[in-house]
Protein backbone atom coordinates (compact mmCIF):
# COMPACT_ATOMS: atom_id res chain seq x y z
CA UNK A 1 0.00 0.00 0.00
CA UNK A 2 1.78 3.20 -0.74
CA UNK A 3 1.87 5.84 1.69
CA UNK A 4 0.09 8.59 1.50
CA UNK A 5 1.94 12.33 1.53
CA UNK A 6 1.39 14.32 4.09
CA UNK A 7 1.41 17.68 2.60
CA UNK A 8 -0.70 19.95 5.01
CA UNK A 9 0.50 23.16 6.15
CA UNK A 10 3.85 22.17 4.26
CA UNK A 11 2.65 23.64 0.78
CA UNK A 12 5.41 25.95 -0.18
CA UNK A 13 4.38 29.30 -0.42
CA UNK A 14 4.37 31.21 -3.84
CA UNK A 15 4.90 35.41 -4.64
CA UNK A 16 1.51 36.77 -6.10
CA UNK A 17 1.00 39.54 -7.92
CA UNK A 18 -1.97 41.79 -6.93
CA UNK A 19 -4.51 42.80 -9.66
CA UNK A 20 -3.65 45.67 -11.33
CA UNK A 21 -5.47 48.77 -10.78
CA UNK A 22 -6.47 51.26 -13.54
CA UNK A 23 -5.51 54.65 -12.83
CA UNK A 24 -7.19 57.96 -13.93
CA UNK A 25 -5.03 60.79 -13.92
CA UNK A 26 -7.13 64.41 -14.82
CA UNK A 27 -4.32 67.46 -15.26
CA UNK A 28 -5.02 70.65 -15.34
CA UNK A 29 -2.53 71.67 -17.55
CA UNK A 30 -2.61 70.56 -21.26
CA UNK A 31 0.90 69.90 -21.82
CA UNK A 32 3.43 69.82 -19.06
CA UNK A 33 1.99 67.63 -16.51
CA UNK A 34 0.14 64.88 -19.63
CA UNK A 35 3.34 64.58 -21.29
CA UNK A 36 5.80 64.35 -18.25
CA UNK A 37 3.55 61.60 -16.86
CA UNK A 38 2.66 59.53 -20.28
CA UNK A 39 6.54 59.45 -20.14
CA UNK A 40 6.52 57.68 -16.82
CA UNK A 41 3.95 55.72 -18.02
CA UNK A 42 5.68 54.56 -20.36
CA UNK A 43 9.22 54.12 -19.03
CA UNK A 44 7.10 51.96 -16.31
CA UNK A 45 5.31 49.84 -19.11
CA UNK A 46 1.59 50.85 -17.04
CA UNK A 47 -0.93 50.69 -19.77
CA UNK A 48 -3.74 50.99 -17.05
CA UNK A 49 -3.00 54.55 -16.47
CA UNK A 50 -5.02 56.65 -18.54
CA UNK A 51 -4.34 60.65 -18.34
CA UNK A 52 -6.72 63.58 -19.05
CA UNK A 53 -6.83 67.28 -18.90
CA UNK A 54 -9.95 69.09 -18.96
CA UNK A 55 -10.47 70.18 -22.36
CA UNK A 56 -11.96 73.77 -21.76
CA UNK A 57 -9.00 74.72 -18.81
CA UNK A 58 -10.43 76.26 -15.81
CA UNK A 59 -9.69 76.34 -12.02
CA UNK A 60 -8.90 73.36 -9.36
CA UNK A 61 -12.82 73.17 -9.13
CA UNK A 62 -13.57 72.85 -12.35
CA UNK A 63 -11.29 69.83 -12.49
CA UNK A 64 -12.44 68.18 -10.03
CA UNK A 65 -16.25 68.23 -11.41
CA UNK A 66 -14.68 66.67 -14.54
CA UNK A 67 -13.01 64.15 -12.58
CA UNK A 68 -16.35 63.08 -10.56
CA UNK A 69 -18.04 62.60 -14.00
CA UNK A 70 -15.63 60.63 -15.66
CA UNK A 71 -15.45 58.01 -12.57
CA UNK A 72 -19.16 58.08 -12.33
CA UNK A 73 -19.08 57.34 -16.15
CA UNK A 74 -17.22 54.60 -15.76
CA UNK A 75 -18.30 52.95 -12.75
CA UNK A 76 -22.29 53.32 -15.52
CA UNK A 77 -20.24 51.75 -18.19
CA UNK A 78 -19.05 48.70 -15.54
CA UNK A 79 -22.62 48.42 -14.56
CA UNK A 80 -24.31 48.48 -18.31
CA UNK A 81 -21.49 45.98 -19.55
CA UNK A 82 -20.97 44.12 -16.80
CA UNK A 83 -17.31 44.49 -16.65
CA UNK A 84 -15.26 46.02 -14.12
CA UNK A 85 -12.43 46.45 -16.17
CA UNK A 86 -14.21 49.75 -17.33
CA UNK A 87 -14.01 51.22 -13.68
CA UNK A 88 -10.86 53.29 -12.46
CA UNK A 89 -9.56 51.99 -9.24
CA UNK A 90 -7.82 55.41 -8.19
CA UNK A 91 -8.70 58.98 -9.47
CA UNK A 92 -5.80 61.39 -9.56
CA UNK A 93 -5.95 65.18 -9.82
CA UNK A 94 -3.34 66.91 -10.15
CA UNK A 95 -2.89 70.90 -10.18
CA UNK A 96 -1.51 73.89 -8.85
CA UNK A 97 -2.35 76.44 -6.15
CA UNK A 98 -1.34 79.69 -7.50
CA UNK A 99 -4.25 81.54 -6.26
CA UNK A 100 -7.23 79.53 -7.57
CA UNK A 101 -10.81 80.08 -6.47
CA UNK A 102 -12.36 77.75 -4.34
CA UNK A 103 -9.54 75.36 -3.75
CA UNK A 104 -10.88 74.38 -0.51
CA UNK A 105 -13.89 73.51 -1.92
CA UNK A 106 -12.27 71.31 -4.91
CA UNK A 107 -10.34 69.32 -1.99
CA UNK A 108 -13.37 68.87 0.09
CA UNK A 109 -15.43 68.03 -3.16
CA UNK A 110 -12.66 65.35 -4.37
CA UNK A 111 -12.09 64.10 -0.43
CA UNK A 112 -16.39 63.28 -0.47
CA UNK A 113 -15.41 61.49 -4.35
CA UNK A 114 -13.26 59.44 -3.06
CA UNK A 115 -10.72 61.13 -5.95
CA UNK A 116 -6.74 61.31 -4.73
CA UNK A 117 -5.00 65.39 -5.16
CA UNK A 118 -1.17 65.85 -6.17
CA UNK A 119 -1.56 69.31 -5.71
CA UNK A 120 1.79 71.57 -6.21
CA UNK A 121 2.37 74.50 -4.08
CA UNK A 122 3.12 77.17 -6.36
CA UNK A 123 2.98 74.69 -9.39
CA UNK A 124 4.57 71.54 -11.38
CA UNK A 125 7.26 72.83 -11.65
CA UNK A 126 8.85 72.95 -8.14
CA UNK A 127 8.23 69.33 -8.19
CA UNK A 128 10.98 69.69 -11.60
CA UNK A 129 12.94 72.29 -9.52
CA UNK A 130 13.50 69.40 -6.78
CA UNK A 131 15.00 67.34 -9.64
CA UNK A 132 18.22 69.18 -8.74
CA UNK A 133 18.06 71.51 -5.29
CA UNK A 134 16.51 71.61 -2.36
CA UNK A 135 13.88 74.15 -1.96
CA UNK A 136 12.44 76.11 1.49
CA UNK A 137 12.00 79.61 0.28
CA UNK A 138 9.03 80.71 -0.99
CA UNK A 139 8.65 81.22 -4.27
CA UNK A 140 6.34 82.34 -7.27
CA UNK A 141 5.30 80.41 -10.27
CA UNK A 142 7.78 83.03 -12.48
CA UNK A 143 10.21 81.93 -10.17
CA UNK A 144 10.24 78.26 -10.03
CA UNK A 145 9.54 78.42 -13.93
CA UNK A 146 12.67 80.62 -13.95
CA UNK A 147 14.99 78.59 -11.75
CA UNK A 148 13.92 75.24 -14.12
CA UNK A 149 15.30 77.19 -16.81
CA UNK A 150 18.71 77.54 -15.19
CA UNK A 151 19.01 73.84 -14.79
CA UNK A 152 16.88 72.84 -18.31
CA UNK A 153 18.38 74.88 -20.97
CA UNK A 154 16.02 76.16 -23.10
CA UNK A 155 12.71 74.37 -20.90
CA UNK A 156 9.42 75.63 -21.50
CA UNK A 157 6.76 73.43 -21.06
CA UNK A 158 8.12 69.84 -22.42
CA UNK A 159 9.90 67.89 -19.64
CA UNK A 160 13.20 66.16 -21.22
CA UNK A 161 13.35 62.59 -19.64
CA UNK A 162 16.97 62.16 -19.88
CA UNK A 163 17.16 65.39 -17.52
CA UNK A 164 14.87 64.65 -15.02
CA UNK A 165 14.77 60.73 -14.61
CA UNK A 166 18.00 60.09 -13.49
CA UNK A 167 17.53 62.45 -10.53
CA UNK A 168 14.00 61.08 -9.54
CA UNK A 169 15.20 59.13 -6.26
CA UNK A 170 16.35 62.74 -4.97
CA UNK A 171 13.10 64.39 -6.05
CA UNK A 172 11.33 62.29 -4.23
CA UNK A 173 13.67 62.51 -0.93
CA UNK A 174 13.61 66.26 -0.95
CA UNK A 175 10.10 66.46 -1.15
CA UNK A 176 9.16 64.21 1.30
CA UNK A 177 11.81 66.11 3.29
CA UNK A 178 10.07 69.57 2.86
CA UNK A 179 6.24 67.80 3.30
CA UNK A 180 8.21 66.58 7.10
CA UNK A 181 9.44 70.29 7.47
CA UNK A 182 6.05 71.69 6.56
CA UNK A 183 4.12 69.80 8.98
CA UNK A 184 6.84 70.87 11.86
CA UNK A 185 5.71 74.61 10.92
CA UNK A 186 1.89 73.56 11.04
CA UNK A 187 2.18 74.20 6.90
CA UNK A 188 1.11 71.12 5.32
CA UNK A 189 0.26 72.35 1.53
CA UNK A 190 1.73 75.71 2.09
CA UNK A 191 4.83 77.13 -0.56
CA UNK A 192 6.86 75.26 -1.57
CA UNK A 193 5.37 72.15 -1.35
CA UNK A 194 4.66 69.30 -4.25
CA UNK A 195 2.46 66.00 -3.98
CA UNK A 196 3.43 65.20 -7.02
CA UNK A 197 5.73 62.24 -5.75
CA UNK A 198 2.73 60.71 -4.56
CA UNK A 199 0.71 59.76 -7.64
CA UNK A 200 4.36 58.66 -9.84
CA UNK A 201 5.43 56.95 -6.93
CA UNK A 202 2.10 54.97 -7.63
CA UNK A 203 2.43 55.10 -11.13
CA UNK A 204 5.86 53.31 -10.80
CA UNK A 205 4.91 50.71 -8.38
CA UNK A 206 2.36 49.28 -10.55
CA UNK A 207 4.01 49.18 -13.34
CA UNK A 208 4.32 45.76 -15.60
CA UNK A 209 6.99 44.42 -13.35
CA UNK A 210 5.89 45.50 -9.73
CA UNK A 211 5.22 42.18 -6.88
CA UNK A 212 3.95 42.64 -3.88
CA UNK A 213 5.37 46.07 -2.55
CA UNK A 214 5.00 49.00 0.58
CA UNK A 215 3.60 51.90 -0.81
CA UNK A 216 3.95 55.31 0.51
CA UNK A 217 0.88 56.66 1.90
CA UNK A 218 -0.81 59.19 0.15
CA UNK A 219 -3.50 62.01 1.25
Amino acid sequence: MTRRRRTRGLARSHATREPRRRLLIVCEGKITEPKYLAALRYEHKNRLVDIEFVPDGGVPKTLVEYAVERKRGADKEARRTRDSFYKYDEVWCVFDVDEHPRLAEAKQQATDNGLILAISNPCFELWLLLHFRDQTAELSRAEAQRACRDYIPGYQKTVPSDRVSPLYSEAVRRAVALDNWQKTRDNVGGNPSSGIYHLTERVRELGRDAFLRPTLAYP
